[in-house]
């Protein structure tokens, strides 16, 4: 379904491979990166957007609802007991009844990126020959 390459050759700085996509993703210069890129959270955080912000789009298009732009903020938090919780805003540039934006919020909360994160997952990890 997915499939990424990720090489580093020199400190944090990465380069990811996905397909024809190639990016850099970094850590901030304040935990010893050189911040040439999104650091590994806010990856996380986009692929959550860009999956909220997609979802939302199809079904607003089979309900011949007109959104306008679509903007998901979101944050990354961990409190002082070690509790992470990520905050998702959504908005719209179209005006919206308060039913259409309950939906809407009900299936930001179905998207597929939102249920793998909620659920968890599996990672094995290997090493290659």
């Amino acid at each position: 379904m997915a499939h990424v390459t990720v090489i580093s050759e020199f400190k944090f700085a990465t380069q990811v491979v996905s397909g024809h996509h190639r990016f850099t993703a970094d850590e901030p210069v304040a935990l010893g990166g050189s911040d040439t890129g999104p650091s590994p959270y806010e990856l996380l955080l986009a692929s959550l957007g860009a999956c909220t912000s997609i979802t939302l789009r199809m079904y607003a298009g089979r309900k011949a609802w007109e959104l306008g732009k679509i903007t998901v903020g979101l944050r990354y938090t961990k409190d002082a007991d070690k509790k992470e919780r990520i905050d998702r805003r959504l908005s719209f540039s179209k005006p919206l009844s308060a039913e259409q934006k309950a939906r809407l919020v009900e299936i930001a909360g179905k998207t597929p990126v939102t249920r793998t994160l909620l659920a968890g997952l599996p990672i094995d990890t290997t090493l290659a020959d």
